[in-house]
């Protein structure tokens, strides 16, 4: 494949738009390269576990022929679109990762897809995450094992994993991921992507998921404009979903300089071991928002690790993994290892809260039993110390992933990582630093690339504002990322000898 194509596979979402108007780039153009791409690197990454070229191809002459007879366009038109395999879409498989679904069909879209494809955005392929994105990883027995563009050893993250690789590999122009741990900002972290966890609310979704306050779903893209430009058509008040936030916020398509803003930093949030090269590469961001005119400042945050990982999963037992225990044994039988290990938690949880005790799970490493009341004086006295920080400063930054990234197929059921030589009891609660900012939900949260370590993988930070104040991690991000392009730069990009 030529340089010319691969520049064309890594035009901005935002750029290419500007190309289809003024007509030196055409939607089927676009997609005819990213589909070759696709042929040519899937093999070795396994983002993508289905796909509707022709449908998507068709779809695409529409797109163009609007720009070519200056019509009326949407604001997403004839922009490949990849969506995670998770979500349902009328007549596309929603395997969602599993051997017990692997022969579903949906028979309905989700509202958070309606909202994409009405926007003219094109569907081109599914994205693969872990068996019922549970996990910070993205291998499964239906779909294989996911890798990471930059390292094809390494995990692009989960669960969003499919989507966060299809980007970094020029497969895709945008790409929808959830999260509900992490799973939106874990791979854009490890992929060098840009990810964000709106608020809870403020993108509409289906249900029960729409009631669970960690949980939300939201935007992937290679710039923070491009995906400031798909949260704006993700957001905004849903008549199926009483959780969405009215009035529609709209993020602005410039932004204002951060010059003299306060900007507060924590390297481990209290508690995390955190990998020498990650917290070199966070210094070095918080060194380029300095030179934007921003005062950085180090705080400290008290945050317990035992209750913050023991709220946190005491909420995922109680309202996502025990829908795995009603598995019949013989479907049980089709799980992964790290699914069956999760779909022992629901009992072991139920017992808990009734004898009213709390249980330690080894494999999770994490406390089980934490009720309602509980958990939400931990999380009170979480954002007890958070927020005033967020209140006296701009904007809150911490790495993204306490470590670039951990094995494509790691088991996590046997194996324990490594982070600066310390053995850590759970992957999914030690390599990741996301999950303590779902509990706190109503933050907005944008991933950002950091930089790259020593085995050629990115990092990132998260960019987090005070509650409901979207438009400041994105007018931070934005500038940020102006002062040295990411993806849009070969130097930067994975797979470039594929």
């Amino acid at each position: 494949m030529s340089s010319l194509d691969l520049d064309i596979c890594y035009l901005s979402a935002s750029e290419a738009l500007e190309k289809f108007k003024n007509k030196s780039l055409s939607p089927v153009e676009l997609l005819n390269e990213t589909i070759k791409r696709i042929e040519n690197v899937n093999p070795k990454i396994n983002a993508f576990n289905f796909f509707r070229f022709e449908e998507a191809l068709k779809e695409a002459k529409k797109s163009e022929l609007k720009y070519t007879e200056d019509k009326s366009t949407l604001p997403l038109e004839g922009l490949p679109l990849a969506i995670k395999d998770e979500v349902n879409v009328k007549g596309h498989p929603n395997k969602n990762g599993s051997l017990i679904y692997k022969d579903v069909i949906a028979e309905k879209t989700d509202v958070d897809v309606e909202s994409l494809v009405s926007s003219g955005a094109i569907i081109h392929a599914r994205t693969t995450n872990p068996e019922f994105s549970l996990t910070s990883f993205c291998h499964s027995k239906v779909n294989g094992v996911t890798r990471n563009p930059w390292n094809l050893d390494m995990t692009p993250g989960g669960s969003s994993g499919g989507s966060a690789a299809a980007l970094a590999s020029g497969c895709a122009s945008l790409a929808t991921g959830s999260d509900i741990g992490g799973s939106i900002r874990i791979p854009a972290g490890a992929c060098g992507v840009v990810g964000y966890k709106p608020p809870y609310g403020r993108n509409p979704m289906g249900y029960p998921f729409n009631h669970d306050p960690y949980c939300v779903v939201g935007p992937l893209a290679r710039t923070v404009s491009d995906c400031a430009l798909m949260q704006n058509v993700m957001s905004g008040p849903n008549k199926n979903d009483i959780a969405s936030l009215r009035p529609k916020k709209i993020i602005p398509n410039k932004f204002e300089s951060i010059k003299d803003w306060k900007i507060a930093y924590s390297l481990d949030l209290g508690f995390f071991e955190v990998d020498e090269e990650v917290e070199k590469n966070t210094l070095e961001a918080l060194k380029k928002f300095e030179a934007l005119g921003a005062t950085i400042t180090e705080v400290k945050l008290n945050w317990n690790r035992d209750e913050v990982n023991s709220v946190c999963f005491s909420h995922y037992a109680n309202s996502f993994y025990g829908l795995i225990a009603k598995f019949s044994n013989d479907e049980k039988k089709l799980l992964t290892d790290y699914a069956k290990m999760f779909a022992e938690v629901p009992e072991l949880h139920l017992k808990a809260i009734q004898n009213n005790e709390k249980h330690y799970h080894d494999k999770i490493g994490a406390y089980v039993g934490y009720d309602t009341i509980e958990s939400a004086e931990i999380t009170g006295r979480m954002y007890s110390e958070i927020g005033p920080i967020l209140d006296s400063y701009d904007l809150f930054i911490c790495p993204t992933n306490s470590l670039p990234s951990i094995k494509a197929d790691i088991d996590i059921v046997n194996e324990n990582i490594f982070i600066n030589n310390k053995e850590q009891k759970c992957a999914d609660f030690s390599w990741v630093m996301s999950h303590p900012f779902n509990m706190l939900g109503k933050l907005p949260v944008l991933s950002v690339p950091s930089g790259l370590s020593s085995d050629n993988i990115p990092t990132g930070i998260q960019i987090i504002a005070r509650s409901y104040c979207d438009e400041l991690v994105f007018q931070g991000g934005h500038n940020y990322e102006m002062l040295d392009p990411w993806l849009n730069s070969n130097k930067n990009r994975p797979l470039i000898h594929l």
